[in-house]
């Protein structure tokens, strides 16, 4: 025998529209992977602190000239009343600095220190920004190309990529730069330098990129929007350029963040070795080439450049740590 239904206690139990009665109503709303990369940067304090400097150095660089106009000298401007004749050193101790002079001056010519820091941060970082840019777009094009197709497509690119990977880029760059000299198609000087120095870095520099894009497109090109595209069909060249490389877009980016802090100290050995930019163009790798004369009588005429290398460089570091990880769909 069954028990008879309590009308009472069903009527007492909340009906649904009657819970949600007097409650606020807050729309359930969706964050696209920029949004949710967006907040895994922003907890990562020491990522946020690095892309603030490299934000900062980027607007000290192109703002230079006003820069050097308020707090300091013209880059090339000589201040011999600075120096003492006998010894060529700055006639103020610390080398030189005053409140004139924020990072004192140079010996034997007396040339603004600070004028000169700020100057190499345009020289370093327009050669790396622009080395960085070739080598991405080689590197990225290739290895699409080799990951998509695959079978002798693949072989031949991998093949160019391991001789690439194969030279002494250091040592051919060295040769290089001599052999070329200092003019060619119309450019002269310092000028005609740059752009051999980033097609150098660059171009040289792809097979590292180049190798990472292949992989993930390999990865990529077995999923199952690149299926359904190839059944609608699509051509090769659509899902290239329309379904792989906005994927591609996270890798491309992170590698980007630590591929400039490298050619910033390329670019730099290259000065330091005599076969960059050439006096009186400051560039940081120079201005330590010209410092290692002075060495020995007072270190602080290397601290300048040396800092702004090593701080530009963790900073990118830090930055492209930070967004790696935020770009990681693995991450929690």
């Amino acid at each position: 025998m069954t028990a008879p239904l309590d009308v009472t206690a069903m009527e007492t139990q909340a009906q649904p529209e009657a819970a949600l009665q007097g409650v606020s109503r807050k729309a359930i709303q969706g964050r696209s992977l920029g949004q949710i990369a967006w907040m895994r940067l922003k907890r990562d304090k020491v990522a946020m602190a690095g892309g603030v400097f490299v934000i900062l150095l980027i607007v000290v660089a192109i703002a230079a000239p006003l820069i050097v106009d308020w707090l300091g000298h013209p880059r090339d401007e000589l201040h011999f009343d600075q120096v003492d004749v006998s010894t060529q050193l700055p006639l103020n101790g610390w080398g030189g600095i005053s409140g004139s002079f924020l990072f004192g001056v140079e010996p034997g010519n007396g040339r603004d220190l600070f004028s000169r820091v700020v100057y190499g941060a345009q020289i370093s970082l327009l050669i790396a920004f622009l080395a960085t840019m070739l080598s991405v777009a080689i590197g990225t094009v290739m290895g699409v190309i080799a990951g998509y197709f695959g079978g002798w497509v693949d072989a031949v690119i991998s093949r160019v990529m391991d001789i690439f990977l194969a030279f002494p880029l250091l040592l051919f760059a060295i040769a290089l730069v001599g052999i070329v000299g200092d003019h060619g198609f119309g450019l002269h000087g310092n000028t005609w330098r740059i752009v051999l120095i980033v097609f150098i870095i660059g171009f040289f520099n792809w097979p590292y990129i180049g190798r990472i894009i292949r992989g993930q497109t390999l990865s990529l090109r077995e999923r199952e929007f690149v299926d359904a595209a190839r059944s609608l069909g699509a051509r090769p060249r659509y899902i290239l350029f329309k379904e792989l490389l906005p994927n591609l877009m996270a890798p491309i980016l992170v590698y980007s963040t630590l591929l400039i802090p490298t050619n910033i100290l390329f670019e730099a050995a290259l000065s330091f070795l005599g076969v960059g930019i050439k006096d009186p163009t400051p560039t940081w790798g120079s201005m330590l080439q010209s410092a290692t004369k002075w060495y020995q009588t007072d270190i602080e005429y290397l601290l300048p450049p040396g800092l702004a290398i090593f701080v530009t460089v963790m900073a990118f570091n830090l930055f492209g740590d930070g967004l790696r990880d935020a770009l990681d769909p693995r991450a929690r």
